[in-house]
């Protein structure tokens, strides 16, 4: 690892050892090599440690940073990104599996167009095999060079993941740290965009798992996943009623803080008294697992073939 890499991943794991590994050999086994891996373990119960020591031991680019207490999974995801030290900045789920171009493609993507300040990829969802459960076209308008644009469409179209995409980090640092109420990872996305565009790479390279144990189906309800986002949620305190004025108030605050001109912000607070109006067009809101799955021989594609690391990469 270079003593300062160009590329900066954050893992946040909370007793991940069930697919833990196979999503650190799709990492570590990228086309693109100048990154670090920031692993935090949120003081994990399972046998995350005894993975992450040893993949850790064999590949100087991980950082494993283990948490002695559970802090949440929101605090833990801006834990990765503050011990960062890239121009460049990417999340990765512990569950999920990633084309070995995935980062290559992302990097040379920004490289080519300064002005887009997030680049990603095509994405389907996996199951707990890895096999292709729902291939998703992406048809938000987030490349727009209109700000207005860009945030009207986060608001009423059905939303991709673009908090996994490549970064670049000094425009995450003008925006709030993500907070932990329900859909928040939604309005910090949001916010981001409205400092500059982004990109999609039209190259399926993206593999998002789902699986019983996965955060939103352990916890089904608002309460539950907030307190899974942030412990400190638990109690009373924090009546459902609050957390969707949170989430409300949330894409306000992001509009407030913001870079815009009068006219954009404004424009920008009609677009969300629209959306508070119709509260959200119909599936504008789901989550592309909830989808009805396509037939995975449909698609001209090989998770194994794109995903690197399946051949016996495993320490």
């Amino acid at each position: 690892m270079t003593a300062q890499p160009r590329l900066s991943i954050g893992l946040p794991v909370y007793n991940g050892e069930e697919y833990l590994a196979e999503s650190l050999d799709a990492l570590l086994g990228q086309t693109y090599e100048d990154f670090e891996l920031v692993v935090s373990d949120n003081a994990s119960a399972d046998g995350t440690e005894d993975i992450c020591r040893r993949y850790a031991a064999k590949d100087s680019r991980i950082r494993y940073l283990r948490l002695s207490k559970n802090i949440g999974a929101t605090p833990n995801h801006n834990h990765v990104f503050n011990e960062s030290r890239g121009e460049l900045f990417k999340w990765a789920s512990h569950d999920d599996l990633y084309g070995r171009d995935l980062l290559r493609v992302c990097v040379e993507a920004l490289d080519e167009r300064p002005e887009m300040i997030l680049a990603h990829t095509g994405q389907a969802v996996i199951d707990g095999d890895g096999k292709v459960k729902v291939p998703y076209e992406y048809t938000l308008a987030t490349d727009s060079p209109h700000a207005p644009e860009r945030f009207r469409s986060l608001l009423f179209e059905p939303g991709g993941d673009d908090f996994y995409g490549v970064f670049r980090a000094d425009r995450l640092r003008r925006v709030k740290p993500m907070d932990s109420y329900h859909h928040a990872d939604r309005t910090y996305v949001a916010e981001i965009t409205l400092h500059g565009p982004f990109h999609q790479v039209p190259e399926l390279l993206y593999f998002r798992r789902d699986h019983p144990t996965r955060a939103e189906r352990a916890n089904p309800s608002k309460r539950s996943r907030c307190v899974n986002l942030d412990p400190r949620r638990a109690g009373p305190l924090h009546p459902t009623p609050r957390l969707l004025a949170e989430y409300v108030w949330g894409f306000a605050s992001a509009i407030r803080r913001a870079p815009l001109s009068p006219a954009d912000r404004r424009a920008c607070y009609r677009h969300l008294a629209a959306w508070m109006t119709s509260r959200v067009r119909p599936g504008a809101g789901e989550r592309v697992e909830d989808r009805a799955p396509l037939d995975p021989d449909r698609l001209d594609v090989s998770v194994d073939a794109l995903v690197a690391g399946r051949e016996g990469r495993r320490p």
